[in-house]
């Protein structure tokens, strides 16, 4: 069993950053693939950025692309989503997931969920 701690979600204004983290414990967490899913208000849970095990491979949905970064930090058992130049599109809860298969399966279907931090863009 994996466990999923997000943090850092707040209100911003828009232009402005946050980053997000996500604190894993339980299975090996440098064996797990990571990732963000978010859900805008009244809308479906999306894709957002996902890393693979070793952090050689990221993936990165087009609508954040080149203004969000995921990375990972083995030593703290920790995966971070810098979030630059928001939106008020980006509002969303944003969610830590883990797979323990691909970046590629976590993007479509995660093994793991957290319990989600809210996101809230003023425009």
């Amino acid at each position: 069993q994996v466990q999923l701690v997000e943090s850092g979600g707040g209100l911003v204004q828009a232009g402005g950053s946050l980053r997000l983290s996500c604190a894993v414990s339980g299975r090996t967490f440098s064996r797990y693939a990571m990732g963000w899913f978010r859900q805008p208000p009244g809308k479906e849970r999306e894709f957002v950025a996902a890393i693979s095990w070793s952090g050689g491979s990221t993936s990165t949905a087009d609508s954040v692309k080149g203004r969000f970064t995921i990375s990972r930090d083995s030593a703290k058992n920790t995966v971070y989503l810098q979030m630059n130049s928001l939106k008020p599109e980006d509002t969303a809860v944003y969610y830590c997931v883990a797979d323990a298969r691909s970046v590629a399966t976590l993007a479509r279907s995660p093994n793991y969920w957290g319990q989600g931090t809210q996101v809230t863009v003023s425009s």
